[in-house]
Parts: C-alpha cells; structure tokens; sequence
C-alpha cells in the first residue's frame, strides 16, 4: 500500500453505469489470489490485503488500482520469500501494534502482532501453554499499553477498558510474557498496521524474514 493513499466507502461506484463497468472487473478473484500469496509467504501485503478486501462487495476505480499494485508490487519482488535459518537465535519475539481509527469508513483501528521465530515470521494467536522455560517476549511500542499490561492500576482514563482484556496482567505476572518496549521505527509489525514509506516497508520486510532470493543461496 503506498503511503499517503487511503480508502474508503465514498471511492465506491455511485451510479449504476459504475457498478455495471466494475462489475466486469475480476476484483473479488484477484483479492483471493493476493489473499493466498500473503498466507503463504508474503506477510508484507497483510495490510494492503486488509485495506482493499473490505470493498468486494461494490469495488471502486480507486480499490481496483490500488490491487494492481499490490500484483505489481509482487511481479517486482517475485524472488522474495519467507525465509527460516541463519544465524538467528531460537527464541520466540512478538511484536504488536495499532492505528489508531485508520478505518475512514466508521473509524476502526487497525490492529496487529506478529511472532518470529529463528529469523522469520509467523501471525498467529497467543496459546498459553502450562510449563514455559522463559517468557516470551513480546515488544511493544505504546507506553500507556505496557504500563497497563504490568501494574492492575485504575483511573478515569483507563474505565473503558474491559475486564477480559486485562487477562494480559495475569499472563505476564505468571511470567509467560515480558512486555517489552521498542522503539516505533523498529517495530516489525508496522507493515500490518498502516501504510509505509518504502525503506521502513523493505526493512521491516527483511527483519520478517521476508528476503530476495540471492541474500539465501
């Protein structure tokens, strides 16, 4: 996704000569085939996929360019794949971030995590398991959301947050997770969350694991 563009509802056609023109246009089978690269190897579309899949239902001009990007972007880097290895410490991280009401249509957040392991990356929930030699570290880059994982304080500020959220507190006092703070630029899971200039995007890109071909040979 190109930063500075954004998408909304407004985009999609407004006359039925519009909707009869975008609908000859394969916008639903190409978000599937975009869908099924990501899943596989690519978690550095995650965010443009998310954008553009919410307007199947009655695609724009707008949405459809910017899937065509996305395909182009994936024709340009076509030898860049996920890759496991190296010398890379066997440790599980996590990383997780939000936007804040980047959803133009009914300003939603947009949110993410990403857990790497052995140098590349993998997007899934969080199981507690039992028995835990050493906490999983889980990185983020929002202070007030640390402070809360880590201290059961309450104050006027902080009521809105659901009782079941606060499940976090108990995780890191058992010592399964240790909440890290890292610095924004440095946040891999950036690319999930909002759109990027392209050397954060081909940095973070490569710290997911997500490395052209010849770097691996």
């Amino acid at each position: 996704m190109l930063h500075g563009i954004s998408l909304s509802k407004a985009q999609s056609p407004s006359t039925q000569e519009e909707r009869d023109r975008m609908s000859r246009i394969p916008y639903a089978s190409t978000i599937g085939s975009i869908m099924y690269a990501m899943l596989c190897t690519r978690l550095d579309i995650s965010y443009a996929l998310s954008m553009t899949s919410r307007y199947q239902s009655n695609p724009g001009e707008r949405h459809w360019i910017a899937a065509k990007n996305i395909l182009k972007y994936l024709r340009r880097t076509n030898e860049m794949f996920l890759v496991y290895g190296g010398k890379e410490e066997l440790v599980v991280r996590g990383y997780t971030d939000a936007s804040f009401q980047s959803d133009k249509n009914d300003s939603r957040s947009q949110s993410g995590y990403v857990f790497c392991l052995n140098g590349g990356a993998f997007v899934t929930e969080l199981a507690v398991v039992p028995s835990i030699a050493d906490p999983v570290e889980l990185y983020c880059d929002n202070n007030g959301t640390i402070a809360q994982a880590k201290e059961p304080k309450s104050h006027q500020r902080s009521k809105h947050i659901l009782r079941r959220f606060h499940l976090i507190r108990e995780i890191v006092n058992r010592g399964d997770v240790k909440i890290c703070r890292i610095l924004t630029d440095e946040n891999l899971v950036d690319p999930l969350t909002k759109p990027l200039v392209q050397r954060k995007h081909e940095a973070h890109s490569r710290s997911l694991g997500i490395r052209d071909m010849p770097d691996w040979l």
